[in-house]
């Protein structure tokens, strides 16, 4: 006997905003970058050291970041040459979903606290 087959659901972006939203923010690297930023504006040095990403994946994420609108990069031309990376009005929005976030992982992540 062959059970019936169903069809896969099409994921409707517009159904679940939570979704669309995840898309754009929801990888590890691209959480890291926004959460270190919410402190000020940083060095592309200084953002490889505080994340842990190596130089490829982060420049990466922050080309994504900038094309998304989240981050923008200011090049200083004097010697020596240093690009300095902030958020945008739209990433500085996200900074009451980190609080959420860090609130319910006080909460509910024990070995946070380890």
């Amino acid at each position: 006997m062959s059970s019936p087959q169903t069809e896969p659901r099409e994921r409707n972006d517009d159904a679940c905003p939570v979704i669309a939203s995840l898309e754009q923010i929801g990888s590890q690297w691209r959480l890291a970058v926004l959460h270190e930023l919410l402190s000020g504006e940083q060095r592309f040095n200084e953002l490889k050291r505080s994340t842990g990403a190596n130089a490829r994946t982060l420049s990466r994420v922050l080309d994504d970041l900038g094309e998304m609108g989240f981050v923008e990069r200011r090049l200083e031309e004097d010697a020596p040459i240093a690009t300095y990376y902030s958020l945008t009005d739209k990433g500085e929005s996200l900074e009451p979903v980190f609080d959420e976030i860090e609130c319910w992982a006080g909460s509910w992540l024990e070995e946070c606290d380890a």
